[in-house]
């Protein structure tokens, strides 16, 4: 089940407020004491996060299908997006949402039956928590989350079934502008820089690839060797983008890698202002980027 992204914060009667984490999308499965997690586009992570895995197979349920996000926390137990993908920190899962327990079938049920299942079901096992709830007021929990310098916040219909795809039961503000974008080229280094000097974005717009500028912040040598060897397997001679690229030293890429980042607003024609690369996003492809 995925939120719908609303520009302003509201309040309504009947609707909860959750933190909205800045990590990875995953549902866990627990067929007694094995543990499979898996991504939203349905690949396999268990490996990758294998203490969560290990936390998840001390739960008392025998079978369970939670959703949540793995993240990790910086300052202030804000989760940060950059963190997470770079290995730094204690990864935990964010479980928001029961849909399977012990030979009953949540999703049908309302949201607030699928938490009370969820509260049962999760304790203190480490690396598993559940997702913080906000006050019922959504403008009050708006503001907190600006005061806290949280992602943002996502208002639920408490009433609500599990459905799969976009709904708007689930409705999601945003405090900081973030958003994933297509990777389409690159331009290359300036000064004592290498590999690359900047990344060229754009997102899909009625099927097009829109160009929304470059970004050329975010990067250490470790990423930017990284993102080079990734970015030269998929060159190509000819550009993605539906409009010229006005950069002479532009090396078009395939689209098909997907960049996490962070800016501070759109120009009248589009373009991102003040962008910095906060990582990839291995967990959803090129065609789900769209405006």
């Amino acid at each position: 089940m995925l939120a719908t992204l609303v520009k302003e914060p509201f309040s309504r009667r009947g609707w909860v407020f959750e933190e909205k984490y800045d990590g990875v999308r995953i549902l866990a499965y627990k067929e007694g004491k094995k543990i499979t997690l898996v991504s939203r586009n349905g690949i396999d992570r268990t490996n990758r996060y294998e203490a969560i895995a290990a936390d998840l197979a001390k739960l008392d349920s025998d079978t369970l299908l939670l959703d949540g996000e793995v993240v990790v926390f910086g300052a202030h137990q804000v989760s940060r997006f950059a963190l997470l993908q770079q290995g730094r920190g204690k990864m935990q899962y964010a479980v928001f949402d029961c849909l399977y327990q012990d030979r009953r079938d949540l999703r049908r049920e309302p949201l607030e039956s699928r938490r009370r299942a969820l509260e049962q079901a999760v304790g203190p096992a480490g690396a598993v928590r559940l997702a913080a709830r906000l006050t019922d007021d959504g403008i009050a929990a708006f503001e907190a989350a600006v005061a806290r310098g949280l992602e943002g916040i996502v208002g639920k219909d408490s009433s609500a079934r599990y459905i799969q795809g976009r709904s708007r039961s689930w409705l999601k503000v945003k405090v900081n502008q973030r958003q994933e974008f297509v990777i389409g080229g690159f331009t290359a280094p300036e000064g004592t820089r290498r590999y690359f000097g900047a990344l060229l974005l754009g997102a899909y717009h009625h099927h097009q690839l829109q160009y929304v500028g470059k970004v050329g912040t975010g990067f250490n040598d470790e990423i930017l060797s990284s993102l080079h060897q990734k970015m030269k397997a998929l060159k190509c001679a000819k550009s993605s983008f539906t409009a010229d690229v006005k950069e002479r030293s532009a090396t078009f890429v395939a689209p098909e890698l997907v960049a996490e980042i962070a800016f501070t607003e759109r120009t009248k024609d589009g373009k991102l202002r003040h962008p910095v690369y906060l990582g990839l996003r291995d967990d959803k492809t090129a065609k789900e980027v769209v405006e």
